[in-house]
């Protein structure tokens, strides 16, 4: 039986009002209270705390709040598409201090990885008799989402029910263990890395490699995509938007002692990054196999009893809310409307306070670093100068917090994607990509790379010339930087470039070939692996040479709009033959689009009329059905049909962009080449240092049509790495590289450690013909 417990709730009370009293300052105070908000199983009982300021400026009599309890039925089956099921409904009355509603309940069930637990949600009664209701940011489980009733969740067992607690416990100490950089990096989208699209498929992908590298088998090319990294970092993984136009993943008909509830099994795709900041705390039930959150701690488990351990990085989004925020979160949470939805009130101290104890209670899940997307965007009105300001103290207080997992306090690594004075137009020219490090106390913060933020595009002719600055200061500035041009953001800009625009051919047959070849290049790899300083990170999709792009089909207004301005990565990732295939684009072939050509031709409209008509959908369709010939597809055109063209093709690109398509044609000597790469570097951990007095990097001179890049560095041992790369244009013709007029080069003793695809292994020295991204590096050791 669900009921009150007054003592309990009194003695909960009375932690928030000392905490008020004892705090140096209303944030601190805050902070204090931070960590009771949500629902938390203490001796018992369910210790639940919402913060609730809405209630005070509307006036709402304390007596008129309760905590409302939904208890499932025994046969709720979070594996089912969907379920029509009745919740026992109680209501049990809160207490309030200040803005804080809470109360202390027995009979509570809690959830862990084998139970299913109470759903809950705060509710009150207007002066009507109407109910409202009110959801948990602060939940620990969300089964169905940011927008339904959360679960009540046995959070110690979640975090400690771990396989990892030896991993854990060797960094134990008085102090709390501070962990530094990896020394390369994998990025990972979850839903498109396995053909099972969950946390549980990932973690059975690397407990399956870890088995075939205990025993010595000789890998397989979709194996050593995942093999010789030293940290994953996961897109974000917190509850995103859902579907604008439903339906709802939770929709009931009202009861009082009970409700009937239509649940359907969260099924949203999304790049991840589209947050609505509640429910930050846990894990998108989009990305759950089981619909429990210890999948996210099952995975870091299986990262760190890897046979050499990989650490977790988690990718957190705290700069901005989707604009479906506003419908979870009260209006104190955020500060007015930004180009991605909603600034957050980062000034407020209940939300500074609430936003770091998500980040935290994230984080223990059992991450070692973390990755801050958008850190430029962290900013606060200076009313007195009337400007915007950067957040740097936040920042600050983000990479400070310290967490604890399996008993062991720590600090993790923290790496911010930070390109201020971005959105400004000269912020290409302007971003010095080190605001955040000069500005932080710890000497190994990281930032994002001048050729790792946005908008590189290696496929254009003269690339790599024209960047030659940037260059520079990542030889120079480098040690603190991300390194490496694939990621999520630089493929997606690369599926975007105009065709016309002076693409290097040299890199394939087809456009598919060319950007395929620009994000997993031999010789990109082996500069940034054996030359730039700094940690090289991969993207996943990238290294699989799979599709990639703005994957997000949620939206019902602008979905439409959406899929416009993504329709020219047709060209860049999609042939003829690859649509054909039976598996591909099954929704837009069902719609009358049965060949490439014939959406193609419909893709070529639509995003002129987007701009012309100013995306009036009524116009849009009316004209789209004047063309003559007529296009394929639904006809006649309808506002509805074309939402229903957008959904299709956000739904059909999201299975076009899963690894698991592309395993039977990857390439064994790239993947294994670029797996030599990465245990190169490994074994270099000096690399990662800014380049000496006596190291050396340039480009050949003259050009002639050919750039290419030379590097020789010098380890602390006396060991040299000496790298040629052939970066674009045409043929060398045969010359020998240890020839080249290069300070420190002259002597013998060189030996050939890589050569990138096709070069074959019977190359020890010699001249050679260097042309298509080929490249060598050679070792010469001391003595």
């Amino acid at each position: 039986m669900i009921d009150r417990n007054d003592d309990a709730t009194t003695a909960l009370i009375a932690r928030i009002d000392d905490a008020f009293a004892r705090g140096a300052s209303s944030f601190e105070a805050h902070r204090a209270i931070a960590p009771l908000v949500g629902a938390h199983l203490s001796d018992g009982l369910a210790e639940v705390v919402f913060w609730t300021p809405e209630l005070l400026e509307q006036r709402i009599p304390a007596g008129d709040v309760y905590l409302e309890c939904l208890e499932p039925p025994e046969d709720l089956d979070l594996s089912h598409a969907s379920q029509r099921l009745d919740f026992a409904v109680t209501r049990v009355p809160m207490e309030r201090t200040d803005a804080f509603s809470a109360v202390a309940v027995s009979g509570m069930t809690a959830g862990h990885r084998d139970r299913i637990g109470t759903f809950y949600r705060l509710a009150w009664q207007d002066g009507e008799g109407d109910w409202h209701h009110i959801l948990d940011p602060m939940a620990w489980s969300l089964p169905f989402g940011a927008f339904a009733p959360a679960e009540f969740y046995d959070a110690e067992r979640l975090l400690n029910d771990r396989a990892d607690r030896d991993y854990w416990q060797q960094f134990a100490g008085d102090a709390p263990h501070k962990f530094g950089p990896p020394v390369n990096i994998q990025q990972i989208h979850v839903p498109t890395a396995t053909w099972g699209g969950t946390l549980a498929a990932l973690t059975q992908t690397y407990e399956r490699l870890a088995e075939r590298v205990r025993a010595g088998a000789d890998l397989e090319p979709q194996e050593r995509l995942f093999a010789g990294y030293d940290a994953v970092q996961l897109l974000p993984v917190e509850p995103t938007t859902v579907y604008e136009a439903g339906p709802s993943f939770w929709q009931e008909e009202a009861g009082e002692r009970r409700i009937t509830v239509d649940l359907k099994r969260p099924d949203t795709t999304n790049w991840g990054y589209d947050v609505v900041i509640a429910g930050m705390g846990t894990v998108n039930p989009v990305l759950l196999e089981s619909g429990r959150p210890e999948e996210l701690v099952d995975f870091a488990a299986a990262l760190h009893n890897f046979p050499r351990p990989k650490k977790l990085i988690l990718d957190v989004v705290f700069g901005h809310s989707d604009n479906q925020g506003t419908d979870v979160l009260n209006s104190y949470w955020f500060a007015g409307p930004n180009m991605y939805g909603q600034n957050m009130n980062y000034r407020h101290p209940a939300v500074r306070a609430l936003m770091l104890e998500m980040q935290r209670r994230k984080v223990n899940f059992g991450a070692d670093g973390v990755r801050v997307d958008g850190a430029q965007d962290f900013k606060w009105w200076d009313a007195e100068a009337e400007t915007l300001r950067h957040d740097d103290e936040y920042l600050q207080s983000m990479s400070d917090i310290v967490q604890e997992v399996a008993g062991t306090r720590y600090r993790p690594w923290f790496v911010f994607e930070d390109g201020r004075p971005w959105p400004q137009e000269d912020w290409e020219l302007s971003s010095t990509y080190r605001a955040v490090i000069e500005n932080q106390h710890d000497s190994d913060v990281f930032q994002w790379g001048p050729l790792t933020f946005a908008h590189n595009t290696p496929f254009l002719y003269g690339f790599w010339l024209s960047k030659w600055w940037r260059i520079r200061e990542i030889l120079n500035h480098g040690s603190n930087w991300i390194s490496g041009c694939a990621n999520h953001d630089t493929l997606r800009r690369g599926t975007q470039v105009d065709t016309k625009l002076n693409v290097n051919t040299r890199l394939g047959g087809t456009r598919m070939e060319i950007l395929d070849k620009a994000y997993d290049n031999p010789a990109i790899q082996m500069v940034t692996y054996a030359a730039f300083p700094g940690v090289p990170m991969d993207f996943l999709n990238a290294s699989a040479r799979a599709s990639w792009g703005f994957i997000r089909n949620q939206d019902d207004k602008y979905g439409v709009k959406v899929v416009a301005e993504e329709a020219i990565s047709l060209k860049w990732q999609v042939d003829e033959y690859s649509y054909s295939l039976p598996q591909s684009f099954p929704r837009l072939k069902a719609l009358g689009f049965e060949t490439r050509e014939q959406l193609a031709r419909f893709m070529e409209f639509l995003p002129a009329l987007v701009e012309v008509t100013d995306y009036d959908l009524n116009v849009i369709a009316k004209l789209l059905n004047e063309v003559d010939p007529t296009l394929d597809g639904p006809h006649p055109v309808t506002v509805d049909g074309l939402k229903e063209i957008a959904r299709a093709w956000m739904d059909d690109m999201h299975d076009y962009c899963n690894v698991g398509r592309h395993h039977s044609v990857l390439s064994g000597a790239q993947t294994k080449f670029n797996h030599q790469l990465r245990e190169f570097r490994r074994a270099r951990p000096w690399l990662r240092d800014n380049l000496g007095d006596r190291d050396r990097f340039d480009y050949r001179r003259p050009v002639e049509g050919t750039v290419l890049f030379t590097s020789l560095r010098y380890g602390p041992d006396g060991e040299q790495v000496y790298m040629i790369a052939h970066m674009e244009g045409g043929h060398t013709g045969d010359f020998d590289p240890l020839r080249l007029p290069i300070e420190g080069l002259e002597g013998f003793g060189w030996e050939v450690a890589l050569r990138t695809p096709p070069i074959g292994g019977d190359f020890i020295g010699g001249p050679i013909d260097l042309h298509d991204s080929m490249g060598i590096v050679y070792v010469r050791k001391p003595g």
